[in-house]
């Protein structure tokens, strides 16, 4: 018997199967650039103008993946993917305009992928962003059954003269701390380690850890709480950018405080935050103390309840933090020599 390409695990028909099940969906985000329909073998987006910056981002959803997949949340992952590119052009200063995505998995579920890459869509059209394109592939032998992967590609436009960026923040200006929605799409080796361990520790399975309610979090199970939906910032954005003088920007994503603020300073300065200024979410709290982890250690690898720091001229602050609603003042820009550049006090 001669070998086919379906006959290895590949069937071209359910990844048709699966993208007509979102294509009206796709066709919502459709803006006016755009040119042309999908399925072409690459998408066209008419050119923003000569005295303007295109800003490109790329990103994943990293491990929160795996508990989408146990707790059956797969719209939370399609979401945060356009979310988290979103924002990370922001911090440029950059409206989104178009979005690319890769879906790979052993085995196309046509109903998880619709569930996907229809949150996905909506989240581009709720973000004002063109669902250009992507690509979905069936690698037999390279996933898990039922394990899929994403990346996400965003293309954003910014004035030349409004790029944000460490080179205009100036010593003394202010830090706005936005709150997160909680761990958004980073740091889940650590927590889903913390979560095994504890699972372990009880003779349960994971599932069971995550599906509890726990009285720290008001009564809501742990795992509802690490799937919360990243937060997306776009709409703070533009108030911040009406109301104030934004220097530049951080999303706190992997890597978290230090690994993040420093990239929104210029060389030679560093960030004193008033640790008093926000209440860190009970989440954060639970998840160290049931994984013993230190608190340097915690601000290192989760956002601790902030999700996006803006740093704006002083004499704006008051203005920026009224257009903001649930906006808190951190601190302050200041001078650094050696060690770490981000200061708690």
């Amino acid at each position: 018997m001669s070998l086919t390409y379906k006959a290895v695990g590949v069937d071209i028909t359910r990844a048709e199967d699966a993208l007509a099940r979102v294509r009206e969906r796709i066709a919502r985000t459709k803006r006016p650039e755009v040119i042309g329909e999908i399925g072409q073998f690459g998408g066209l987006f008419a050119s923003p103008g000569r005295d303007t910056v295109l800003v490109a981002t790329a990103d994943g959803v990293g491990t929160k993946l795996e508990l989408a997949r146990l707790l059956d949340r797969h719209e939370v992952v399609g979401a945060d993917l356009v979310h988290h590119c979103v924002n990370d052009a922001l911090a440029m200063g950059a409206e989104p305009l178009f979005f690319l995505d890769y879906f790979a998995t052993s085995r196309i579920d046509p109903a998880v992928f619709a569930r996907v890459v229809g949150a996905m869509a909506d989240a581009c059209a709720r973000c004002g962003v063109a669902l250009l394109g992507g690509e979905t592939a069936e690698l037999p032998g390279m996933y898990a059954p039922d394990a899929y992967d994403l990346a996400g590609f965003l293309v954003g436009a910014v004035a030349r003269d409004r790029v944000l960026g460490p080179e205009h923040v100036r010593e003394g200006d202010a830090l706005v701390g936005i709150p997160s929605s909680g761990l958004h799409t980073n740091g889940f080796s650590l927590a889903r380690e913390i979560l095994a361990r504890a699972a372990a520790l009880r003779g349960e399975p994971l599932l069971a850890v995550l599906t509890e309610p726990r009285p720290e979090l008001d009564g809501l199970p742990l795992g509802e709480a690490l799937v919360a939906s990243h937060r997306p910032y776009l709409r703070e954005f533009r108030a911040l950018r009406d109301a104030a003088r934004i220097r530049s920007i951080a999303h706190l994503t992997g890597g978290g405080w230090e690994g993040n603020l420093p990239r929104a300073l210029p060389a030679g300065a560093g960030a004193q935050v008033e640790r008093s200024s926000w209440r860190v979410p009970p989440l954060f709290t639970l998840l160290g103390e049931l994984g013993d982890v230190a608190e340097e250690e915690c601000f290192d690898t989760w956002n601790m309840g902030i999700g996006l720091i803006a740093v704006v001229a002083n004499e704006d602050l008051g203005r920026a933090l009224g257009a903001v609603s649930g906006s808190v003042a951190l601190g302050r820009v200041l001078p650094h020599a050696t060690g770490r550049r981000v200061r708690f006090v």
